[in-house]
């Protein structure tokens, strides 16, 4: 019920824009159905000039200023805006790219640990910690050959999601030693087809002991 609510609230304040849009003589390209209609809920300034089709980056500014008033758009980030209900996971995939979603967010949702974490921990070339609208997003690097290499990356639809057993690799991967609560529901094969990725010995090494002794 409320998010029936919250959709009817959305669509009104949408088809007031639009009103507003066409007294202002702005372009027919209806920037707020485009919107509406997208599946993602976080947009880069790169992909809303698109969506506008504009090339003047004063217009865009000003345009964009302008839905953010309005409640159509949130400016969460520098160069980051969202609809007024996001996905947490795709923003934290969007504000640094390549990445993808792992370690404990994956490890904890897998049953892999038993810690809860608020934070969202992303796998990506950098190691930063940001807070972005009362968010936490944990960002660790990894090495380009194996941060780009797609094995065991789950393509959601506006989001990369690492599997157990890559978030498993990644995590005695990172952090060298770390205790998993249960890795029985790991799938062997998996995890020792993807050990090549790591280019590690020390890795490889770590995984067999656990494994054996699983």
């Amino acid at each position: 019920m409320e998010t029936l609510l919250k959709l009817i609230l959305y669509c009104k304040l949408m088809v007031r824009i639009i009103f507003t849009i066409g007294s202002n003589n702005m372009p027919k390209e209806q920037f707020v159905l485009k919107l509406y209609k997208s599946k993602d809920t976080i947009f880069t300034i790169q992909e809303i000039a698109l969506l506008f089709r504009e090339t003047k980056r004063e217009n865009l500014k000003a345009r964009i200023n302008y839905y953010v008033k309005n409640g159509v758009l949130r400016n969460l980030r520098k160069g980051i805006y969202s609809k007024p209900d996001y996905d947490p996971l795709e923003l934290a995939t969007k504000i640094y790219t390549p990445s993808y979603i792992s370690l404990e967010t994956v490890l904890a949702k897998e049953g892999i640990i038993f810690q809860y974490y608020k934070d969202i921990f992303v796998v990506s070339y950098l190691t930063r910690t940001i807070e972005v609208d009362k968010l936490k997003i944990q960002y660790k690097k990894i090495k380009n050959v194996t941060l780009l290499n797609s094995k065991e990356i789950i393509q959601k639809e506006n989001y990369a999601i690492a599997t157990k057993e890559r978030a498993f690799l990644d995590t005695l991967y990172l952090y060298n030693d770390y205790y998993f609560d249960n890795v029985g529901t790991l799938d062997k094969r998996k995890v020792l087809l993807l050990l090549p990725i790591y280019q590690s010995k020390r890795l490889s090494e770590k995984v067999k002991e656990i494994l054996t002794n699983a």
